[in-house]
């Protein structure tokens, strides 16, 4: 069964960090690009990072650049996204999906699997 399971969220105050991990089963994230979106309440998902299949090239949104960072371990079929100096707008669920193309983008229609997301709250 092809699964990606997010993990990490949860409650921060602002200016804290958390670690996402987008564990995927039943399939190797080798030869994928993953990208991890959010979806704060009443607003559309957007696109927050990617990276390419080899780790080799990473992308992240104006919003996002300078305080978060993907990275993947291909060896354990993981990838991650650390958020730091985070701040109230970051509140959103935050889902990883995997794109069979091996460079990325930020097109949804282009990720093949989706995980279930994980909740984060920045709050004081």
């Amino acid at each position: 069964q092809v699964q990606l399971v997010e993990s990490g969220g949860g409650l921060v105050q602002p200016g804290g960090s958390l670690r996402l991990s987008c564990a995927a089963s039943g399939f190797t994230l080798d030869y994928y690009s993953i990208g991890w979106f959010r979806q704060a309440p009443g607003k559309e998902r957007e696109g927050v990072s990617y990276i390419s299949s080899s780790g080799s090239s990473t992308y992240y949104a104006d919003s996002v650049q300078g305080r978060f960072t993907i990275s993947r371990d291909n060896g354990k079929n993981m990838v991650y996204l650390q958020m730091n100096n985070l701040k109230p707008e970051d509140t959103a669920v935050y889902y990883c999906a995997a794109n069979p193309q091996s460079w990325g983008t930020w097109i949804e229609g282009d990720y093949r699997y989706w995980g279930q997301g994980t909740q984060v709250t920045v709050s004081s």
